[in-house]
């Protein structure tokens, strides 16, 4: 019975360093849920291959994720519903398409792609947990997107979506 302080101290500092972000982490607020996400790091991939990515979109006329500032004026309940959205839109539309031939800006789409996957993956747990439903409004905007992506062919809405990640991001920074 000696060991049983032991490990139930190594066990509450295990589980406080998985709750805990790490350097660099950021907590997002979205709605009722919470996501830690490294927006540094994910930043400077995107920034390594911003140019590469925005060269190859023969369309600048069009946006995917158009009229960017609407996204501002979403409820925080809908907050969580379309970032969950635009996160798994993301990682099963976008990132699968977005292949160059420099291996350089294919691990950084894959850096990118995989902190996508495990924030989806934690904003739909949270969505699961405290029962998150999309209001009208986020699902009006995510039909937009989706309509926007689906009007052009599949690497060009891919490779012209991934350019414009950053819009993504600065919502997601402001609405921390």
């Amino acid at each position: 019975m000696r060991g049983s302080p032991l490990f139930l101290c190594l066990f509450s500092v295990s589980c406080w360093a998985n709750l805990t972000p790490t350097a660099g982490d950021k907590i997002f607020h979205f709605g009722s849920c919470r996501v830690s996400m490294s927006m540094a790091e994910i930043r400077a991939g995107f920034t390594a291959i911003k140019a590469n990515i925005q060269s190859r979109d023969p369309i600048r006329t069009l946006s995917i994720l158009s009229h960017p500032h609407s996204l501002h004026k979403l409820k925080p309940s809908d907050r969580c519903c379309i970032t969950h959205q635009l996160f798994t839109f993301y990682v099963d539309k976008v990132f699968k398409h977005c292949r160059t031939e420099d291996s350089f800006v294919n691990r950084k789409i894959s850096s990118i792609a995989n902190s996508f996957l495990s924030a989806s993956r934690k904003l739909g747990q949270c969505r699961e947990q405290n029962n998150c439903v999309c209001g009208e409004e986020s699902t009006e905007k995510f039909k937009q997107i989706l309509a926007n992506y689906e009007g052009l062919n599949v690497t060009s809405a891919a490779m012209k979506s991934l350019g414009e990640l950053d819009i993504l991001l600065d919502w997601m920074e402001k609405s921390r």
